[in-house]
């Protein structure tokens, strides 16, 4: 348990923003779970930096998108004596075409694993959160959930979902000592952007007013804050991290 006495369930928490996230709750002295794919949590080495205080965070493999998955996890999780106080929905794939070359599984796979995952990751955390009076749910969107992006229908439009549900659950718990928040980042230095062409990055930086790529770290600060007491009176808010790029 961290010094807080509150865990935090970060999805997508072994790579990337998630992890950066799982640190940063670590940090500020939450106990941290991080889930992954299925497949993934039975060879993943990554359990946390082992010189962090607070680490090694504990990893279960869950498939957001299926929501019998879900259940199963949080049915583990009480088995293994969790209960959930933070609950971050990180986890998110992209599977890019325009939409004339769009066919229906690509379009399904992205709005079940980046829109449907909201409902079947939350539901099951929520109630426990309702019985203790404290809770939060920080659900990551993205700055083209706001600006859309060329080739990115499916992904657009489920990262838009994501912080309308935020705002109707948001008001639903309000008076229950939960909050809500959307974390829209831009575009950031991790695998996915920085495995982009040379010349492709450079155009994405030269649209960013600030001048560079965003840093994961940056996103698990603000995370770390939006889940402690302090912002206690913030609720169904969607903070955009983009460096300027999209001020909307």
């Amino acid at each position: 348990m961290g010094q807080s006495g509150r865990t935090a369930l970060v999805t997508g928490g072994n790579r990337g923003l998630g992890a950066a996230i799982a640190r940063a709750l670590s940090d500020a002295g939450h106990a941290v779970i991080v889930t992954c794919t299925p497949a993934n949590s039975q060879s993943v080495a990554w359990v946390g930096p082992q010189d962090y205080e607070g680490g090694p965070f504990a990893v279960y493999g869950v498939d957001v998108a299926d929501d019998q998955s879900t259940e199963a996890l949080a049915r583990q999780l009480h088995a293994d004596g969790h209960h959930v106080d933070i609950l971050v929905t990180n986890a998110g794939i992209t599977r890019d075409a325009s939409l004339r070359e769009m066919d229906q599984s690509t379009w399904d796979a992205v709005l079940r694993t980046d829109l449907h995952s909201m409902f079947n990751m939350t539901r099951p955390f929520l109630e426990p959160m309702l019985e203790r009076n404290w809770g939060r749910i920080i659900n990551i969107s993205s700055i083209n959930g706001s600006k859309g992006q060329f080739g990115q229908t499916n992904y657009c439009a489920a990262k838009a979902g994501v912080h309308g549900f935020t705002k109707a659950l948001a008001l639903e718990v309000a008076r229950n000592g939960i909050t809500v928040n959307t974390v829209s980042p831009g575009y950031l230095e991790t695998e996915m952007v920085m495995a982009l062409r040379e010349d492709v990055r450079k155009r994405i930086v030269q649209d960013i007013p600030v001048g560079r790529l965003g840093r994961a770290a940056e996103i698990a600060a603000l995370v770390a804050f939006i889940a402690g007491d302090a912002a206690a009176f913030m609720t169904g808010s969607n903070v955009a991290m983009n460096g300027g790029q999209h001020m909307s």
